[in-house]
């Protein structure tokens, strides 16, 4: 990629209405070429609408922005694109029925011959270091479909790369990441800023963002509430200035040792890892965190377990009742809940009303009589949004309306209004700003403390360290090692995490 043609934005007085909401009050921002500026805040905050302001995705109800000294109102998508500037987005957007290099070059296909044939070739040609940019494993032939969440999400920042950027905004580009691909990534940030070109990083992950921006910025409620120099960026000082409030130590002891199996899983095969056994137990009272690169197979075995996944053999007993669920519904039956790794996809119906995301899973007790009781169905929603500080005025909005994190704690709440035993969250606070962090780990820990077993799958290192109360570490489907407490450290999870053993290091 060639160097990038110099760059001046400012967004001056920006402010964003909705009927009955003001999503951004008045909010300025410059960006100069070759810096990396982070953007904080809360779910909520005005960070994505802001970005879709830049973006020409909506237009502001007042305010400037100022391009390379030229004054407007407002982009339009084709305008800002033709900017030079791209995004990588949390909520990927992505076509499972292409292969890699399609989507990377969707509306920008290479043609050849007097017939404008795709140049399959060419374009498999100029993809493939873009994949080595970002620590890809995937082809430019491969099919999306077959792709993880993870690999789309690289697939996305490859995406961004192969344009003629001046600035890249990256929305949480390291949610579905692991510290291998992370720190790969943060490279590329490196060399995007060498290049010149500007990089917008919004991230709940402060440690990354503390590594590799150069300034940063914090929205709160729509608002600009200040901005920190490179020698002021820090843990504590990001957070303070996100929620305006200090936050306590991630980790809080179970209120009583857990001893009970409630989950137990004796040698398990899934179709993805047919050659190995996965044997463990989650305790009543206890989170169990599950570490493991990606590719290790900690969401499929999940999913097998609950009764969407592919299971080979294997046995699983709740509460030493067997249980051998070939549909969600028998793992529900069983007190066996899963919180997906992608609630977009698999947690949420994103246009029905968030009263009735809640309720689903349970619509048989709404309905005593067989006809839905639509007052008992607010009752229990309501309760569900005060508990876990749910932002929306109404459950009776479309879950689509809803921030990320709210988003989540939607699904959660579906979980939450019934009687759960075991809760498996698979990547429970991607996406999820600090605070609301912080309210689902106290979650967790309230359901581990009256008894429920936390099964946790977490790629991010601080959180399943912090967090968990013991580890089992996976690869290839295999459970490598299990480390209590006082062993926690990323060295021995990377350890295990490719095959080694403890002592052997």
């Amino acid at each position: 990629m060639s160097v990038a043609q110099e760059l001046d934005l400012r967004l001056e007085g920006i402010t964003k209405v909705y009927p009955g909401v003001v999503a951004l009050d008045n909010v300025s921002l410059q960006i100069k070429a070759g810096e990396v500026v982070g953007l904080l805040g809360e779910n909520g905050a005005g960070k994505s609408t802001l970005m879709k302001i830049l973006g020409g995705v909506i237009a502001p109800t007042s305010g400037q922005i100022i391009l390379d000294g030229q004054q407007r109102d407002s982009f339009d998508i084709t305008q800002s694109q033709a900017a030079g500037i791209a995004f990588v987005h949390q909520e990927l957007n992505v076509f499972d029925n292409m292969d890699v290099a399609a989507n990377i070059f969707l509306g920008r296909e290479l043609r050849r011959g007097p017939l404008h044939l795709l140049d399959r070739k060419s374009m498999n040609a100029l993809v493939q270091p873009l994949l080595d940019r970002v620590g890809a494993r995937f082809k430019p032939d491969t099919s999306v479909a077959v792709l993880s969440l993870a690999e789309r999400q690289l697939l996305e920042i490859a995406k961004a790369l192969s344009m003629e950027s001046r600035l890249v905004i990256m929305d949480e580009p390291t949610s579905s990441l692991t510290l291998s691909e992370t720190n790969m990534l943060l490279k590329v940030v490196g060399d995007l800023k060498q290049q010149g070109i500007a990089v917008i990083y919004i991230s709940h992950r402060l440690s990354e963002v503390e590594e590799c921006v150069d300034r940063v910025v914090v929205l709160r409620d729509g608002q600009n509430v200040g901005s920190l120099a490179r020698d002021e960026v820090n843990h504590d000082a990001m957070i303070h200035m996100m929620i305006g409030r200090d936050l306590r130590a991630l980790y809080t002891p179970p209120a009583q040792q857990a001893i009970k199996p409630v989950l137990s899983v004796k040698n398990f095969r899934t179709k993805g890892n047919p050659c190995h056994m996965a044997t463990f137990d989650v305790r009543a009272g206890e989170i169990l965190g599950v570490a493991g690169l990606i590719g290790a197979g900690r969401t499929e075995l999940a999913e097998a377990i609950f009764g969407v996944g592919s299971k080979l053999d294997g046995d699983v007993w709740i509460e030493g009742q067997r249980l051998n669920a070939k549909a969600p519904s028998e793992a529900i039956a069983a007190g066996l809940y899963l919180v997906p790794e992608d609630r977009k996809r698999a947690g949420l119906i994103l246009e029905f009303p968030v009263m009735d995301n809640i309720t689903m899973a349970n619509l048989a007790s709404f309905a005593p009589r067989g006809l839905v009781s639509r007052k008992r169905q607010i009752e229990v929603a309501e309760d569900q949004r005060r508990k876990l500080t749910i932002k929306t005025h109404d459950v009776r909005r479309a879950a689509n309306e809803m921030s990320g994190g709210n988003q989540q704690k939607v699904v959660l709440a579906k979980w939450l209004s019934m009687d759960p035993k075991v809760i498996i969250f698979d990547e429970p606070t991607r996406g999820i700003d600090v605070g609301a962090k912080a309210e689902i780990y106290k979650l967790m820990r309230a359901l581990a403390d009256k008894g429920v077993g936390v099964m946790m799958i977490s790629s991010d290192m601080e959180e399943v360290i912090g967090v968990s109360d013991r580890i089992v570490v996976m690869k290839d489907g295999l459970i490598t090692g299990e480390l209590p407490r006082f062993q926690f450290s990323e060295s021995n999870i990377l350890t295990l995490a490719v095959g080694k053993m403890l002592e052997e290091v």
